[in-house]
């Protein structure tokens, strides 16, 4: 029997019109995920293991394309790359990983709002908003993660700092543009890997399975933003999460471009907007956490996630609107609750 999972449409930012998603290989991942549910095959654990992963990436990232002028103008109009924005030359990126890994000259073509107090999105994504605090209207149950597994269950104290507090994810499709940014300004506290899988991020797959974003392997950011330079909004987790094909996390700070690039480590203090890191390919999410009462989300992000006239699969599954919005890197995503 052919399997026909429903569309799932998003909301374009920048023209505010309903658009639907091109899920790759999207009745394979639904079915492999709706089967799992009962009983995880060999394949399912195969498919999502890090060696897998890694292995499926280079087939379809490293392998030269053949005819490869021609192939390369081919896959940037069909994944509908911009190649004005693109920092190298378009013909030079000949395979489909240095296609995946991008340079854009993002301080031209990703403005970014001035005023320290905004947060900016770190990526360029799909985004949905959310609440750990039961008696606010974003209170989502735990589905997309779990909190104290997500952060870690031996971080007792970011699991008490992040109590009842508010959470964004990003989802990046593998056609997007795959640096994350700063969301923020301020003090690396902590930074830490979590091991784990590599669950697909397709939405169907993650309303099939029980909080995966917290079973892949990621990268978990504390930021002070209280301090001389910061953003004024208290305590931000930024976690890094590993998706199908996604080989690594590469954490490449940088201030002016992408040059010198940096690996994080506590006590730097790290600008809004500028470059964090870089996923090694497939699909991949981002996760915001910010502490209770400290921020605030922006008015088109929340009223597009209520929207009744689009057809979300998360809208499907939680049988309530939640609509995901399609926003820029380093547009304004937020800001201080008190500003």
């Amino acid at each position: 029997m052919r399997f026909n999972p429903p569309a799932h449409q998003y909301i374009d930012r920048d023209s505010a019109r309903v658009a639907t998603e091109r899920l790759i290989a999207d009745p394979f991942i639904n079915r492999l995920y709706a089967r799992s549910k009962e009983d995880p095959s060999l394949l399912f654990k195969a498919v999502t293991s890090l060696r897998m992963s890694a292995i499926l990436g280079f087939l379809n990232f490293d392998l030269p394309l053949p005819g490869r002028q021609q192939a390369t103008r081919n896959r940037i109009r069909s994944m509908g790359i911009d190649i004005s924005e693109c920092l190298d030359d378009p013909m030079a990126l000949d395979t489909p990983r240095k296609l995946f890994e991008r340079k854009i000259r993002y301080w031209q073509c990703r403005p970014m709002p001035e005023c320290e107090n905004r947060i900016v999105s770190p990526a360029d994504a799909r985004m949905i908003a959310g609440s750990f605090d039961q008696n606010d209207s974003l209170f989502l149950k735990e589905k997309f993660f779990s909190f104290e597994e997500l952060l870690g269950k031996d971080k007792p104290p970011w699991l008490r700092a992040f109590e009842n507090g508010d959470f964004a994810i990003f989802r990046l499709t593998p056609d997007k543009y795959h640096y994350n940014h700063l969301p923020v300004s301020g003090r690396v506290i902590d930074i830490y890997e979590i091991s784990g899988r590599c669950h697909s991020c397709n939405p169907g797959a993650v309303v099939s399975m029980v909080t995966p974003f917290s079973k892949n392997r990621r990268v978990v950011t504390i930021i002070d933003t209280d301090v001389p330079g910061g953003s004024g909004i208290g305590l931000v987790a930024m976690i890094e999460i590993v998706a199908m094909m996604i080989g690594d996390i590469l954490q490449c700070y940088s201030t002016h471009g992408y040059d010198d690039p940096l690996d994080i480590a506590p006590d730097m203090f790290l600008e809004r907007g500028c470059p964090k890191s870089l996923y090694r390919p497939g699909s991949s999410v981002d996760v915001l956490i910010f502490q209770p009462h400290r921020m605030v989300f922006a008015d088109d992000i929340l009223a597009n996630m209520r929207r009744r006239d689009v057809t979300s699969r998360y809208t499907l599954h939680f049988q309530s609107p939640l609509v995901e919005t399609d926003v820029r890197v380093r547009s304004e995503i937020g800001r201080n609750a008190h500003s």
